[in-house]
């Protein structure tokens, strides 16, 4: 299943790196960016997660709170926010079906291999739950800053 925009967020609950639960439908009435990436310190990854994370005063200042999504467990997340000294809560999604239910979760293909993997894509959801906006396989330079405009403009309606 695939997004669109304007279509009614699937509801979700995830575990941060602490253990702390993160439900969607407990986050409405705030602006939220979630964007779902394969692995834990790999280059694309710590690129993503590095860039979000200096923009994460910017983001909170227009209200909106950012989370990162992967298959990895707690304990990856911590290092890899440890590691990279990261402002982000990092959720952990490990049998994929808020990826898969998010449309984000799909056939890749690498070095000649076929695999099911992450999809790497980000969401912005409105404070009544709606998908406001979105973007699939993302290309990671300059992808922060681009998300952070059209939260921007989507604010200024």
């Amino acid at each position: 299943m695939s997004l669109s925009v304007g279509a009614l967020a699937p509801d979700f609950t995830l575990a941060d790196q602490d253990g702390q639960p993160f439900t969607l439908s407990a986050a409405r009435g705030s602006w939220l960016v979630l964007y779902s990436y394969p692995k834990d310190n790999t280059p694309g990854c710590t690129q993503e997660a590095k860039d979000f994370s200096c923009l994460a005063r910017e983001f909170a200042q227009a209200g909106a709170q950012v989370l990162g999504i992967s298959p990895d467990k707690a304990s990856s997340h911590r290092r890899f926010i440890a590691q990279q000294e990261l402002e982000l809560r990092l959720l952990c999604d490990e049998d994929h079906s808020m990826l898969e239910a998010w449309g984000a979760w799909g056939l890749k293909k690498f070095m000649g291999r076929e695999y099911m993997g992450v999809v790497r894509s980000t969401w912005i959801v409105d404070p009544q739950g709606r998908v406001a906006a979105l973007w699939s396989q993302v290309k990671v330079k300059e992808h922060a800053a681009e998300v952070l405009s059209r939260l921007t403009l989507l604010q200024q309606g």
